[in-house]
């Protein structure tokens, strides 16, 4: 037999973590090599693997993690790991989460609220390098890329101006950003001008109004 799927379990609910091994070890050629609960976490977990030289083939990762957010981590496992496979598995159904995750390298993008079978197919199908997203959004995203309300929003901003600007929406300050994100206050603030500009937003507030319509509050 072929070497099973190693996968990291990345999502800051045990709970939900748990559901995820038991539904992907069921699976004779699928083994959870290692969980994390946050970013942080996962990427201390693959600095040692990569020491052993047992890296995981295949990541699985929520995106509303507590430090960085799912976008930004995608973007740095694949400066660590180029070869990676992600695959996102959030709640997040609105199609400029799903853009901005397949932008910053994921290969799949699975919903919760979906079957299990849909999991493990996207599973099989990311570890094959072949691209995935869940049937029950597949069609609103679809009509995401085509509509041209959604399209500044989700085409004109890179992976981390999207993370700079949902934590700004969430009322997080320049400082408590650049914390999060590894960069200086004065970087937030700069990219905080550059997204504006790049939406035409003049102000905070048609700042918010512009990530209101594309589903980002």
């Amino acid at each position: 037999m072929p070497d099973p799927i190693r996968v990291l379990l990345i999502d800051d609910h045990v709970v939900v973590r748990v559901g995820y091994r038991r539904l992907l070890e069921a699976q004779p050629d699928i083994r959870v090599a290692g969980e994390a609960a946050t970013a942080r976490e996962a990427l201390d977990w693959l600095r040692q693997q990569e020491a052993a030289a047992t890296e995981p083939e295949l990541v699985i990762l929520d995106l509303g993690l507590p430090d960085l957010g799912g976008v930004e981590l995608i973007r740095r496992l694949l400066q660590r790991q180029p070869r990676l496979r992600i695959l996102v598995f959030t709640m997040h159904r609105e199609p400029i989460f799903a853009t901005q995750a397949l932008r910053a390298g994921a290969l799949g993008y699975v919903t919760k609220s979906s079957p299990p079978e849909v999991l493990i197919d996207a599973v099989y199908r990311v570890a094959a390098r072949r691209q995935t997203i869940s049937p029950d959004i597949a069609p609103d995203l679809a009509l995401a890329l085509i509509s041209p309300p959604e399209k500044p929003l989700a085409e004109s901003l890179s992976p981390r101006e999207f993370e700079i600007l949902r934590l700004l929406l969430e009322g997080s300050s320049p400082e408590e950003i650049g914390t999060r994100l590894s960069i200086s206050a004065k970087t937030v603030q700069n990219c905080h001008y550059q997204i504006k500009t790049k939406l035409g937003a003049r102000s905070d507030i048609e700042l918010t109004r512009i990530a209101l319509r594309a589903g980002l509050i």
